[in-house]
């Protein structure tokens, strides 16, 4: 069980730097980004499909969509210089809230 999670967690983490990875690309006329972003796709789907071999499909994708979002927005705002408000602070923190209340409801 432990291992699954672990399996969505790194696809997660994979999902921030293939969405990432899409801006440095250039819609994909930049070599190394593009080759980075589809590896890293590729990887955080097996990942995932690895992770709901034993995990609730539900949980697991809400789980891996919400890190890549949430890590996504912060990197945005770190590396590209995005906009930045309260407001927007407020809802990452409330998708952060609804990926551990996610994980701590699971009964996998």
């Amino acid at each position: 069980m432990a291992l699954a999670w672990t399996y969505l967690v790194i696809a997660g983490l994979l999902e921030i730097v293939w969405a990432i990875g899409l801006k440095y690309a250039q819609g994909f006329t930049q070599l190394w980004p593009s080759v980075i972003t589809i590896l890293s796709m590729i990887a955080s789907i097996f990942l995932l499909a690895k992770a709901v071999e034993t995990l609730p499909l539900g949980t697991a994708y809400a789980i891996w969509v919400g890190i890549g979002a949430c890590g996504t927005a912060l990197l945005g705002i770190l590396l590209l210089q995005e906009t930045v408000s309260p407001m927007r602070i407020f809802f990452l923190t409330l998708l952060i809230i609804s990926i551990v209340g996610l994980k701590m409801s699971s009964s996998s």
